[in-house]
């Protein structure tokens, strides 16, 4: 099935790339975060619609006037955000994926209490990674990444890898009424299996939107999916083009071309970053697509625009490789992870960042008992420096994307697929499946560790693995 879209108008010009040009970051505004910089949780100001239907009540943002910006750092250059919260609930921001110390990683009771109405918290810390990532509240979590917090976060490599455009493609659902009123977040039934699925997709809180890209040119789409269930089932068309990274970090081991036939699957909390030719006619579609119940839905188009620059794939700078310390397998102590459902169906107590009322699911046969319940152990305990093979297994009939915040691990086998061996800090487990990944505890403090299936998560998969 072939999808166009209709040449690009005025207006979606402007809104795209052109206020931009081409070698910036298109679509997105962008905050730069190597200095102090402000970023403010608030009530969102103007209308905004998905499909026609206005969406006005009840949403939220980092700015007043549309989506959380993207935000770019340097790698190894200090940065700081004062986050202040504006909402009539508590919150706290954690930067999905980053390596950095525990006190910044934003969980509430874990690493830091939660921030008030009007008071401000300051993140200071140093991107030791190069990649694409994401940041989000982790308190009231539902409820607020729901309405709208959910933003991409980008750390530039220290030489540029040759680009000539850059699109952040932040991939979100939102449930609404047709008055453009949001739905309940969550239903019982979703969260008791495989979640609760919007009803109004959008990629950068548009519907199917079309960038401009240079003609024939070199272009990064870092594409993240920051929405609370829904797995997206990603494949382009046959555009000259490769798979750089992974969650964050350049692949070590090659992935497949994501087609029609094998689309590549982007669970809730992962990113890929694809390097891709445009092609070299002006005024030509490109369209990147997801299966909805096997059925092809366009996700955006880009359209070439400006006279042919001829570039090839070649010319691009490899990514540096990431620096870390490789697990010694030899020496790595098994650790083993069960997941599945909750023996007892209790609630739990989160404090101030929302209680669910009951719980369904549970790590190694135990619900998470809150955020704000203390003494809580964790699931493992890890001695720093040394080695471990995590062995996940998925005791339900439902997919769980298993992230650990602060590490990274490479997956080593599973029972079910082959699975490339590219660092990572979120892993998808299919129903029955069991995957061991090795990882080096390099990194000291009590890491959250919770599926980002966000209403699993707050019914009971989650906890946290101390390093000490």
């Amino acid at each position: 099935m072939t999808f166009e879209k209709p040449k690009m108008n005025r207006r979606n010009f402007v809104m795209g790339a052109s206020a931009l040009g081409f070698g910036g970051l298109i679509g997105l505004p962008q905050l730069r975060a190597n200095t102090a910089q402000p970023l403010a949780v608030q009530t969102r100001n103007t209308a905004f619609s998905i499909g026609g239907r206005p969406a006005t009540k009840g949403l939220v943002s980092f700015t007043e006037n549309g989506p959380p910006p993207v935000l770019r750092f340097k790698r190894n250059q200090r940065a700081r955000i004062d986050v202040t919260n504006g909402l009539e609930e508590y919150t706290s921001i954690h930067w999905h994926g980053l390596r950095i110390a525990n006190e910044m990683d934003g969980v509430p009771y874990l690493t830091q209490f939660p921030i008030a109405q009007d008071e401000t918290f300051s993140y200071e810390f140093t991107p030791p990674d190069a990649g694409t990532f994401w940041y989000h509240p982790h308190c009231n979590t539902m409820e607020q990444m729901a309405h709208g917090l959910t933003g991409m976060l980008i750390v530039e490599e220290d030489t540029d890898p040759g680009f000539d455009a850059e699109l952040p493609i932040n991939l979100k659902d939102f449930r609404l009424q047709d008055d453009g009123t949001l739905l309940p977040y969550f239903t019982a039934r979703g969260a008791a299996r495989g979640g609760t699925e919007g009803n109004a997709r959008t990629v950068n809180w548009e519907t199917t939107p079309e960038y401009q890209i240079p003609t024939g040119g070199l272009v990064r789409l870092r594409i993240v999916n920051t929405d609370l269930t829904r797995v997206y089932k990603i494949f382009l068309p046959e555009t000259e083009g490769k798979i750089i990274a992974w969650n964050g970090n350049p692949v070590r081991n090659a992935i497949d071309w994501p087609t029609q036939s094998a689309p590549l699957w982007l669970a809730p909390g992962e990113r890929v970053d694809i390097a891709m030719r445009a092609p070299q006619s002006e005024d030509q579609s490109v369209v990147v697509q997801t299966l909805i119940a096997k059925r092809p839905e366009p996700l955006f188009y880009m359209r070439t625009a400006g006279t042919p620059i001829k570039r090839d794939l070649a010319e691009l700078k490899p990514l540096p490789a990431l620096e870390v310390d490789e697990p010694d397998l030899k020496t790595a102590e098994v650790k083993d992870i069960l997941f599945g459902w909750s023996p007892e169906g209790t609630g739990s107590n989160n404090g101030l960042c929302g209680d669910f009322g009951y719980t369904f699911w549970s790590i190694n046969r135990s619900p998470w008992p809150g955020d704000a319940i203390e003494n809580t152990g964790p699931v493992v305990e890890l001695s720093h420096g040394k080695s471990y093979i995590l062995r996940l297994t998925n005791k339900s009939p439902n997919l769980h994307p298993i992230h650990l915040h602060g590490l990274i691990f490479r997956p080593l086998r599973s029972n079910q697929r082959s699975l490339p061996s590219n660092w990572t800090d979120t892993i998808l487990l299919l129903k029955d499946e069991t995957v061991e990944v090795a990882m080096r505890a390099d990194n000291p403090g009590n890491w959250a560790f919770h599926c980002h299936v966000i209403e699993h998560q707050k019914s009971g998969l989650s906890g946290y693995i101390s390093v000490v």
